[in-house]
């Protein structure tokens, strides 16, 4: 409505100018009473009128006396009184005043565009636009149905497998889909049916959305993509009302992918809320089961779904002729992590001599998307000094950050604190240096950074997919290499292990309860698998052993424990001049490389 509100003053304006143009004609106001006396003494040549308006010149230059101003003036400029002057005419033929009549400006019609045509016109305006208003909401209304699922045209698919990286057996898996969308008489005429479901599983930003947006792209086909929530809405009905929406859409579309990403905010386990389980949401997922079931093969659409949480899904969604095929999409391996920074690298100006392949053995268990987010650290690192080229010293600070947080400026320590954590930290050094079941030292650091004083880094050769009782064993001797250096050094311990200690207990409870690794308990899983409240299995977890397996477990854990820490101090004494050397080196430099270390402890 502002352009009602500036066109209506500007409508104003314009009257106003009009109606008051003639007010600066040429002449002096004078008042009435000036005027007569002028023309009673004969000082009056000619008056000009036009309705009250009375112009007119003076025989003598007079002063301005109705403003009290000694000006002298020859013309003058003044209006007849509203109770009017019956003998102003006689006075002006008795002093042979020439006069001149002219008719007045007719300003009605405007009058009468201001106070009727343009009033009509502004309600006019105003009703229309309220009726687009509530038009409009009607619709909003009225669309509330639809599903809202964004769609990317075959044009708009540009995304293949080239531009995913890793995920090498997801994207032979999902191949057979794009074959089947390209041709999908091949399956048809040996009776063959491609999976109507893909499911891919994985944690959180392994690409689960880029392959599906690659099979698109791949198989050159539309692209609708809408997550789990969108179906969601505070109206009974609404969600199943929008399944059937979307599919519909799709099947016009045919070629055509569907992806619902966070499929398992709707497709929960059934009749397991709390509260009772007919609700929106399970009306939505008893209709996506039945828009599973109702495809026939000839529609050539393919639901594809991702999540991460594949245990809390309805057992009706994974039957077959549904969401059958179910695809992993694990964390990417070593070789894979280069794969993948090397693709995120593409339009980043690297360093020449940049090896990629040392900074993707030192992020185990990073994702595709904490590598791009590496890779942005790592750019904004380079930003920040102004240099033009990422390098190797800025893929270390930003994994530094991402692992440990910003670096803690003006914390004043004392010079025992110092000492303290020079030997804690190089504790953990030398005991992960020193066996040889553990990873090599990357870098030793006492630069408190986020709710760390410091850290020891190690730098994997090769991802782990299995563990020795051997490799864990020399693992929990690590973590407490720094306490034990703390306690054999100055006979004391700090809560600076704290972080240590949860660690190294949670991976002996792992030995113990999951990996049949206590020879007191044997092969025995004494954990089973966690009930979920929201699923409405029991609130209270029932306990899945006897007190006295309790009693031994926690026994198992702490004699664990106490070996580990028994080959940490065995490792310290034998090495303790090494442990000297690194602490001395930790607090001159404050960071030391794994050659460092490996160096001192060779020369000790």
């Amino acid at each position: 409505m502002n352009w009602v509100f500036w066109g209506f003053l500007g409508i104003m304006a314009f009257w106003l100018f009009q109606e008051f143009a003639g007010s600066g004609a040429e002449g002096t106001g004078v008042a009435y009473s000036a005027f007569r006396q002028q023309v009673d003494s004969g000082n009056v040549v000619s008056v000009t009128v036009r309705g009250d308006r009375i112009e007119g010149v003076f025989a003598k230059p007079v002063a301005q006396v109705s403003s009290g101003d000694t000006t002298q003036v020859t013309t003058f400029v003044t209006f007849v009184p509203s109770f009017g002057d019956r003998s102003l005419l006689d006075l002006l033929e008795h002093r042979h005043v020439t006069v001149t009549t002219l008719p007045p400006t007719d300003n009605s019609w405007l009058n009468l565009l201001l106070l009727t045509v343009v009033p009509l016109l502004l309600v006019g305006a105003f009703v229309l636009y309220s009726m687009r208003r509530q038009a409009g909401a009607a619709r909003s209304f009225f669309a509330i149905g639809r599903s809202g699922a964004r769609r990317y045209h075959r044009e708009a698919s540009a995304t293949t497998f080239e531009d995913v990286g890793g995920s090498a057996g997801a994207k032979r898996e999902l191949g057979e889909i794009v074959d089947f969308l390209k041709d999908p008489s091949r399956f048809h005429r040996l009776g063959a049916e491609v999976p109507k479901g893909v499911l891919l599983m994985g944690p959180p930003g392994t690409g689960k959305t880029l392959l599906a947006r690659a099979v698109a792209g791949e198989a050159n086909v539309s692209f609708f993509i809408i997550t789990g929530s969108d179906f969601m809405e505070m109206f009974v009905g609404i969600g199943a009302k929008r399944v059937r929406d979307l599919f519909q859409e799709a099947k016009k579309a045919a070629p055509s992918i569907i992806f619902i990403d966070e499929l398992d905010s709707i497709g929960r386990h059934r009749g397991a809320g709390l509260g009772g389980g007919h609700d929106e949401r399970e009306q939505t997922l008893n209709q996506l089961l039945s828009e599973l079931d109702g495809f026939e093969p000839t529609h050539n659409v393919i639901v594809m779904a991702a999540t991460n949480r594949p245990d809390i899904l309805d057992p009706a969604l994974l039957r077959p002729g549904r969401f059958d095929r179910r695809i992993t999409v694990d964390l990417p391996s070593s070789e894979e992590r280069v794969e993948i920074l090397r693709l995120h690298a593409r339009t980043m100006p690297l360093d020449p001599d940049l090896d990629l392949a040392p900074v993707a053995r030192g992020t185990p268990g990073f994702s595709g998307a904490d590598l791009k987010n590496l890779l942005n650290e790592a750019a904004l690192a380079a930003a920040r000094r102004n240099d033009d080229h990422i390098r190797a010293r800025d893929l270390d600070a930003a994994r530094d950050r991402i692992l440990m947080g910003l670096e803690r400026e003006g914390l004043a320590l004392t010079e025992r604190e110092l000492q303290l954590l020079a030997y804690h930290e190089g504790g953990h050094a030398v005991v992960a240096a020193s066996l040889p079941n553990t990873d090599p030292v990357h870098k030793v650091t006492i630069i408190p950074r986020g709710r760390a004083m410091g850290g020891t880094h190690q730098l994997p050769e090769r991802d782990h997919y299995l563990w020795s009782r051997e490799d864990l064993m020399a693992r929990l001797a690590m973590m407490l290499g720094g306490r034990t250096a703390e306690e054999l050094v100055f006979h004391t311990v700090t809560s600076g292990a704290e972080d240590d200690l949860q660690k190294a207990t949670n991976l002996a409870r792992q030995m113990v309860l999951h990996w049949g690794m206590s020879p007191a308990l044997g092969p025995f899983a004494a954990s089973g698998r966690p009930a979920q409240v929201f699923l409405g299995e029991e609130i209270a977890r029932r306990p899945e052993h006897s007190e006295a397996t309790a009693q031994k477990v926690d026994q198992e854990i702490r004699r664990i424990l106490d070996e580990a820490s028994d080959m940490a101090v065995r490792t310290l004494e034998s090495h303790r001049g090494a442990l000297d050397a690194v602490a001395r080196l930790l607090l001159e430099k404050e960071e030391i490389t794994g050659a460092e270390v490996v160096a001192t402890l060779t020369a000790a």
